[in-house]
């Protein structure tokens, strides 16, 4: 069939990708108005760095390895659009919808940056930025870009993947590729980096709480990007996803603020910024579909599950500073499994064959095995992958900044530099 642009979607995947970009640096003031005033800077450019390295490699070998033709289920053939090059728009992934080939490349970049940037957080305040840069090189080669082509380029996680006696697995906007991946990601490197000076024992508390909520409110802006733009096209499954992405997340963090209320007595800023995050997690694999009392009720169990679950490094003794477990890999995993509940076949007009009612539809549990098992086929392969890197770099290069940098401040130790003049200091050096 011959490619016959439209103008529209073109335009609008433009845009959306444009605010999916825009979601790394709102992550940046997100995480980094959450650690200590010592180490925002490092935060930040924990996030920044993500961008340029994955930025460089999805042009360079990243789309191809993701969308090129499948090498057996677990990844595509990296060369055939190396450096983007040689493609012709017939072979966009977004040609039904008359999208150019480099409009659909660069909004599948951004996924790929935010994800790495979103790891960043359960490792805050002592991880080098050295191993930082080359476990995100390396990461994002062997991990987010295999799972991405098993889940959306046609490989095991698919539709003619391992659940294909059963139904096409639901990932639209990257439960299991983006948040999942992250969330079990997150975990692995703060076991192997170990936990901060203090955990536990002294209070580590947010430096600059409206950093979060601006940092959330700009992720709430740009995730219609990452949801409704998953459309491809300008229509009513993106307008659905649109409104799904919005009363979810609406739900989530009246959720979190009521059950933070009922269990210590306040509802905070951090909960609402930390119960937005939550509901956007959860939503992303199901934006498009579930119904509105479907997305209410993803949104309001995430909200409580969420809220409870970032408590859980307390009790088992891992440091995932920012909480990248109990919100993004919990959330992930809400969201992918509840679609076996909510999905229902009005609202997937974007799969070729539609998809299967959920549970709660008349569709029996045909969906919610499906989904159960790819949500636990991503947790095995990105925690086996993610601890061979760990533990590859930390044999090698080392992954903890030293101890004075970590009790001075990484900004100073490692950047030379420090956000606010009233912390400056001498700077420390080690070797970066």
């Amino acid at each position: 069939m011959e490619f016959a642009w439209d103008s529209g979607n073109t335009a609008w995947m433009i845009t959306a990708a444009s605010l999916v970009l825009l979601m790394t640096p709102a992550l940046a003031f997100f995480y980094g108005g959450m650690v200590r005033g010592k180490s925002v800077l490092n935060m930040m450019m924990m996030s920044f760095g993500a961008m340029g390295i994955v930025g460089l490699i999805w042009v360079l070998y990243g789309y191809s390895g993701t969308f090129g033709a499948d090498v057996a289920g677990l990844f595509g053939n990296p060369f055939d659009f190396f450096g983007l090059q040689g493609a012709t728009d017939d072979q966009s992934l977004m040609a039904a919808a008359g999208v150019p080939f480099l409009v659909a490349a660069g909004y599948q970049a951004t996924f790929a940056i935010i994800t790495v940037a979103l790891i960043s957080g359960a490792i805050a305040d002592r991880f080098k930025f050295s191993a930082w840069m080359v476990f995100a090189a390396i990461w994002v080669t062997i991990v987010y870009i295999p799972l991405a082509h098993m889940v959306w380029g046609g490989g095991l996680l698919g539709a003619t993947g391992i659940t294909e006696g059963l139904s096409t697995p639901i990932d639209f906007a990257g439960g299991t590729v983006v948040h999942i991946n992250a969330g079990v990601a997150g975990l692995v490197l703060a076991i192997l980096v170990g936990k901060r000076k203090g955990f536990g024992k002294e209070p580590m508390r947010p430096h600059n709480l409206p950093f979060v909520m601006l940092g959330a409110a700009l992720l709430w802006f740009g995730w219609f990007g990452f949801n409704a733009g998953s459309e491809f096209a300008a229509d009513g499954v993106a307008g659905r996803a649109w409104l799904n992405t919005l009363v979810a997340t609406c739900v989530a963090m009246l959720a979190w603020l009521g059950t933070e209320k009922l269990r210590d007595g306040h509802a905070t800023s951090l909960g609402a910024a930390s119960g937005v995050v939550a509901g956007l997690v959860a939503i992303t694999p199901a934006a498009a579909a579930v119904d509105s009392y479907g997305a209410i009720a993803i949104g309001a169990i995430a909200g409580v599950l969420c809220a409870l679950a970032v408590g859980l490094k307390y009790k088992f003794g891992y440091d995932d500073s920012l909480d990248v477990v109990g919100v993004h890999l919990v959330g992930g995993l809400t969201g992918t499994v509840l679609i076996g509940f909510f999905a229902t076949d009005a609202n997937s007009t974007w799969y070729p064959d539609g998809a299967l009612n959920g549970l709660f539809y008349g569709g029996g549990a045909t969906q919610l095995a499906t989904q159960v098992i790819v949500a636990l086929a991503a947790v095995v392969f990105s925690g086996v992958m993610t601890l061979l890197i760990g533990l590859a770099l930390k044999a090698t290069i080392g992954l903890r900044a030293s101890e004075e940098a970590e009790v001075g401040g990484v900004d100073l130790a490692v950047h030379g530099e420090t956000a606010y003049e009233t912390l400056g200091a001498r700077v420390v050096t080690e070797v970066k």
